[in-house]
């Protein structure tokens, strides 16, 4: 029954968030520097996702074939490739690493 007790104080934790959300005034919201700022945090947490997925394994840093397939991809689209190239490109450069 714990379970179902954090389950649900999730949940309303998560619903008023959102609620609280619909709470800030429009003119916090119109401002350039909110703009900014939403867009930092999202290339932040999308950078740390990507670090996080890419050099952990459990408690461990580790070096394997997902450093090759990121590099591979970040060359293609630094080429400006089309997305599913790169992400053809990755997937293969994980699968030659791990042959």
């Amino acid at each position: 029954m714990m379970l179902w007790g954090a389950i649900l104080l999730a949940c309303a934790i998560t619903y008023l968030t959102k609620l609280a959300g619909y709470a800030v005034p429009a003119r916090w919201l119109n401002n350039p520097r909110m703009a900014r700022v939403a867009g930092a945090i999202t290339v932040a947490l999308l950078s740390a996702l990507t670090v996080m997925n890419t050099f952990a394994s459990g408690t461990a840093l580790v070096l394997d074939a997902r450093l090759a397939a990121l590099a591979a991809a970040a060359l293609a689209l630094w080429m400006r490739l089309p997305f599913l190239l790169v992400v053809v490109l990755g997937a293969g450069a994980a699968a030659a690493v791990r042959w």
